[in-house]
């Protein structure tokens, strides 16, 4: 599994805390078949022409000298669109997944949709592919509205632990899947046991094998390696069972 949505580079955000804490993660991590992630540590566009600070590379270096071989570590950023991105894709090349095209991109939760289209507008123009992280969690998410971010041309990031949670983005997010428009499934990590791993599982415990591999494998090594996304086959959640897997492995929650 390929998880490309963590906040392990330490002590940089609110995730986490020390380099020793990241590597118990990732340990943990790589026992769970996780063998790929990308630290994305978050940034905000308005300040994003510059790239990464020094201080995320010198966390990047302790983190690597102690780190064990798998998971891989991978370099990008969670970038804020606070204001449309201005920056071309070469000035952006070192805040993108892996270094790829793919850019991983958030919004407030109370954003609006318009205001949504017109930020995805402006990194496509950039030469730039967003995956927007955890859409559930944003207020004018829904069908009809994700349908619109992905004509444009945006890829959808659902949060792998959210699917498993009882709260109203909890059932955005199983009904994204359940349309077929995610993209990728992340564990967006911040130091504790979230990961791609729980949402991989619920869908394997739900016969949901070709979902979970497309899910959590085989399009997250696609953006890796700058390539085009699979189309996800819709699923729909057995909520009877669903409701026992939350119980027997959910971790952390959907916050």
């Amino acid at each position: 599994m390929i998880d490309l949505h963590s906040h392990l580079l330490p002590a940089v955000d609110d995730g986490s805390r020390s380099a020793e804490q990241s590597v118990e993660v990732l340990r943990e991590m790589a026992r769970l078949g996780v063998t790929d992630i990308c630290l994305t540590p978050h940034m905000r566009a308005s300040r994003a022409d510059a790239g990464p600070p020094d201080a995320h590379d010198r966390a990047f270096e302790a983190l690597r000298s102690l780190a064990p071989a798998e998971p891989r570590l991978h370099r990008g950023a969670e970038v804020m669109l606070d204001q449309p991105l201005t920056a071309s894709a070469e000035q952006m090349a070192r805040l993108t997944l892996g270094g790829t095209r793919y850019i991983l991109v958030e919004f407030s939760s109370l954003v609006a949709f318009d205001t949504v289209v017109r930020a995805l507008r402006s990194v496509l123009e950039s030469g730039l592919t967003p995956v927007v992280a955890h859409p559930e969690r944003y207020s004018c998410c829904s069908v009809p509205a994700v349908n619109a971010w992905r004509e444009l041309g945006a890829r959808m990031q659902v949060d792998a632990t959210t699917l498993l949670g009882d709260r109203s983005r909890a059932g955005r997010a199983r009904e994204l899947v359940a349309h077929g428009l995610a993209d990728i499934l992340a564990g967006d990590n911040h130091g504790d046991d979230r990961t791609v791993a729980t949402g991989h599982r619920a869908l394997m415990e739900q016969g949901g094998s070709e979902q979970a591999a497309l899910l959590a494998v085989e399009n997250p090594a696609a953006i890796l390696r700058d390539a085009p996304l699979a189309p996800v086959p819709p699923f729909e959640f057995k909520l009877s069972l669903l409701r026992r897997l939350r119980d027997l492995f959910a971790p952390g929650g959907d916050g």
